[in-house]
């Protein structure tokens, strides 16, 4: 069996959060919309998975979420590109938030489940890469919704769709 070498250079990133207690605290008391909008404005710390891929906020609209991820090496999978649980995870964000953003204070929303269509590869050279999420259907226990994954130039990268339950976190308490 051959041996991995020293590397030359080693690659170094180092990952630092806020604490998530302000945040958590802010999400049960503000609508959907106020809480991602304050996210984005900077005046409630992001949610620590942003810091550990590495993505951001951009847009917060009635229904419809954006953010943007700059794809670097520490992303990449066995063969050079970015993993796809990477995408997955912007894809999924972006339409649990668009899903976040219709709903009124004290109420939450987790992913029942998830389908990724993965339609071009992703790497450091396809430069930043926006996803936007937008919601299809919200319903009283349940919602649906989509996004797409695009780079620069407007070319589709992956599509992904969502059905997501919709909670109070006071029912979430009384578990």
């Amino acid at each position: 069996m051959k041996t991995v070498e020293e590397p030359d250079v080693l690659h170094q990133r180092l990952v630092r959060w806020q604490d998530p207690a302000p945040m958590i605290a802010a999400v049960q008391e503000m609508s959907g919309r106020d809480f991602l909008e304050a996210v984005r404005d900077g005046k409630v710390p992001p949610p620590p998975v942003t810091d550990l891929v590495d993505f951001v906020f951009d847009e917060v609209g009635d229904g419809t979420v954006s953010m943007v991820l700059t794809p670097n090496e520490s992303h990449y999978n066995p063969i050079g590109a970015v993993h796809g649980g990477i995408i997955a995870t912007v894809l999924d964000s972006v339409m649990g938030c668009s899903v976040h953003s219709r709903l009124p204070a004290g109420t939450g929303y987790t992913t029942l489940e998830i389908k990724v269509n993965y339609l071009r590869g992703v790497t450091r050279a396809t430069g930043p890469v926006r996803a936007t999420g937008k919601v299809l259907h919200l319903g009283r226990q349940t919602a649906m919704a989509e996004a797409a994954l695009v780079d620069g130039a407007g070319r589709l990268l992956a599509q992904a769709t969502t059905t997501c339950l919709i909670f109070t976190f006071e029912e979430m308490r009384r578990r």
